[in-house]
This record gives C-alpha cells, sequence and structure tokens, in this order.
C-alpha cells in the first residue's frame, strides 16, 4: 500500500511539474528562422493569419476576441487576411475595404457567421456589397474603396507576410515577428498566445530584439 502511495505521489508530482514547465518550442510553437521585421514599434507584434471561411478561425474568433478586449497595453495585434487561391482574394480585399472605412468591428462577425453557420454565398464583389449594405455600410463607399489602389498594395502585402513567415494553413498566429503559434485548439491558442507574449516581451528587455 505504502508503495502504491509513493507511486500515485510521484505521478502527481510530474503532472506538476510538466503544467508548471509551460510552453514548449516544437511542441506548443515553433521558432521562425530567420525572425520577420514587425511593425509594431515598442510593442509586441502579433498577427493573425486568417480566412472567413476557415472553420478553424471561425472557432477561434470568439475566444481571440474576448482576449483582445483585454490583452496588454504593450501588445499590438493585426489580422491578416490569407489568399490561398484565387476564390479567397474578395474576401481579403472586404476585410482591408471595411477596415480601411472604419466598419470592420460592424460586420466582422456577421462575416464569420455567414460563410461558418449560414453558408451565405460571397463569392463576389457583387453579393459581397450587397450583404456589407444591409449592415451599414455604404456601398458606393465600399466599392471605391475594395477596388483601389491602395487596398491593392494592403493584398500584396498580405501574400507577402503569408510568404515570409511560411503560412501553410489557418489560423496561425506569428508572435514579435518569432514564434509562430498553429494547429491548437482554441483555448490551448490562447494560453500559449499569453506565454509566448511574455517570452518575446522579456527578449525585448534584455535587448534581443
Amino acid at each position: 500500500m505504502k508503495l502504491m502511495h509513493k507511486l500515485i505521489a510521484i505521478a502527481l508530482l510530474l503532472i506538476a511539474t510538466q503544467v508548471q514547465a509551460g510552453v514548449v518550442a516544437g511542441r506548443d510553437y515553433k521558432v521562425l528562422n530567420p525572425p520577420q521585421p514587425t511593425s509594431s514599434g515598442s510593442k509586441v507584434e502579433v498577427l493573425e493569419f486568417f480566412f472567413y471561411g476557415c472553420s478553424h478561425c471561425y472557432h477561434l474568433h470568439g475566444p481571440l476576441s474576448a482576449w483582445e478586449k483585454t490583452m496588454p497595453k504593450d501588445v499590438n495585434l493585426q489580422m491578416v487576411p490569407v489568399i490561398f487561391r484565387d476564390s479567397w482574394e474578395p474576401m481579403a480585399r472586404t476585410f482591408y475595404a471595411l477596415e480601411a472605412m472604419g466598419m470592420h468591428e460592424r460586420v466582422h462577425n456577421d462575416l464569420f457567421e455567414a460563410w461558418n453557420v449560414f453558408s451565405t454565398d460571397l463569392s463576389d464583389e457583387k453579393k459581397i456589397t450587397s450583404f456589407v449594405a444591409k449592415r451599414g455600410v455604404d456601398a458606393a463607399k465600399f466599392g471605391a474603396t475594395y477596388n483601389s489602389f491602395s487596398l491593392a498594395g494592403k493584398v500584396a502585402r498580405s501574400n507577402q507576410l503569408v510568404r515570409s513567415y511560411g503560412v501553410r494553413g489557418t489560423p496561425t498566429i506569428a508572435v514579435d515577428g518569432k514564434y509562430i503559434i498553429t494547429g491548437l485548439e482554441p483555448a490551448d491558442t490562447i494560453r500559449v498566445l499569453n506565454e509566448v507574449i511574455e517570452i518575446a516581451r522579456k527578449e525585448r528587455r534584455a535587448g534581443k530584439r
């Protein structure tokens, strides 16, 4: 009986040690080599590579939105729509157009639900314009922004970031140009994100960034 108690105690100690060990490179996140430049200045940069029609992105959307509301002040979150095929470009343009118009927050959740809950056809500009107009977006301004030269530049930058970070699936989260989180359940993604941000924060303090 004493032996059994000792074995149980050892097992519990090992479990506790694993829990306290925190995140592990190669298991919870990957280290990008070479690191990529960031645009967040003194803040820790977090990029979320996503696609509205991705069910995994949809499931992460709620937890990540909740996290964003309470994220540390020294963190900057940016969303990067991914274009893995030509049919995805309209939604990337939609994201950037709404962002430029200051209407992103009004429609962002509806776009996720349209794709993942209601299977709404948002395959081209006309259908998308009709959809966003019903949610208070000025159709004429949306169309002008959607087809603007500046927006084309944002789409090109998105494609460049996807290549630079080696993004192969969505959602993928990049922290401070160096750490990649992907393939985890939403709760684990947020947990690992918080810990990796702390790693990046310590590196910045040590002048390693």
